[in-house]
């Protein structure tokens, strides 16, 4: 596993962790999920590079590697990671394989951006237990409680100076901007500008990669309702696989199988393979 230290537009320092397997081999550029340090998926990259795929895992501003912490005074959102982080780890990947973008939860909407703002450099999309956070796509209880976090949110991170997540047991210590972004989409079903001088919803329906996304079938924090509206999104071809507990062979939840990823590196090689 090689470190590469980046250092993104605004003196932002983080590291990509890059797991190499082979000249030629294809690579998942893989962006983690809300509060998840890059290190977490260091299992699911040595089973992707098994079955001959490289990867190359981002680091979320405010996490593991990142120089920045989320305090009061200390503050980003969407804009920065896409205009900043994302720009400068892409950039960092070897321009001698074929990279796909993909991401865990929030990390599959960043990636999607991310690929509609720099089409060039994706050659598809691989979306692993995520969706539009959109509340009208969870159902009774979780369709109002999720609502309602969202309302709550924008008072709490302005009040705080930054959401306290490790308190709450939600994520973890965010930034919050970043977290009234996401309450934006939990509200509108919509991603905004954050800082581009074009629609981001334009761009993305404009996309004509193809998608692969998994769902996990315990997985409450994405209902398939809401994976399907991120596909939506997209206008390339989209491939679903959902890993129920049997085919995943642990609990398929939100986040277990980043401890037993085996059955999905496979998944996600061979469906590389199938779409060159």
């Amino acid at each position: 596993m090689l470190e590469l230290p980046l250092i993104a537009g605004d003196g932002h320092a983080s590291v990509l962790r890059v797991h190499r397997a082979g000249d030629g081999a294809p690579g998942l550029f893989l962006l983690p999920a809300l509060g998840v340090p890059a290190a977490k998926y260091d299992a699911f990259a040595l089973s992707l590079c098994d079955e001959g795929v490289a990867c190359a895992v981002h680091e979320w501003r405010g996490n593991g590697s990142s120089s920045l912490r989320a305090r009061r005074g200390v503050d980003w959102g969407y804009r920065e990671l896409l205009q900043y982080d994302l720009p400068a780890s892409i950039a960092a990947l070897d321009p001698g394989s074929r990279w796909y973008f993909g991401g865990h939860s929030l990390g599959g909407q960043l990636a999607a951006m991310a690929a509609a703002r720099q089409p060039q450099r994706s050659a598809g999309l691989v979306l692993l237990a995520t969706g539009v956070p959109h509340a009208p796509t969870f159902t009774g209880r979780q369709r109002l409680g999720v609502g309602l976090f969202a309302r709550v949110l924008p008072l709490l991170t302005r009040l705080a100076g930054y959401y306290p997540g490790d308190r709450l047991g939600f994520a973890g210590r965010e930034a919050g901007q970043l977290m009234r972004d996401w309450a934006d989409t939990v509200r509108t079903g919509r991603y905004g500008h954050y800082g581009h001088r074009d629609d981001l919803e334009g761009a993305l329906s404009r996309l004509r990669q193809p998608v692969l996304a998994v769902r996990m079938t315990r997985d409450w924090l994405v209902p398939e309702a809401s994976m399907q509206a991120l596909m939506a999104k997209m206008g390339g071809p989209g491939t679903v696989q959902l890993f129920d507990d049997a085919r995943l062979g642990a609990h398929a939840d939100h986040f277990r199988w980043m401890r037993q990823p085996q059955a999905l590196a496979a998944c996600v090689a061979g469906w590389l393979r199938a779409n060159p």
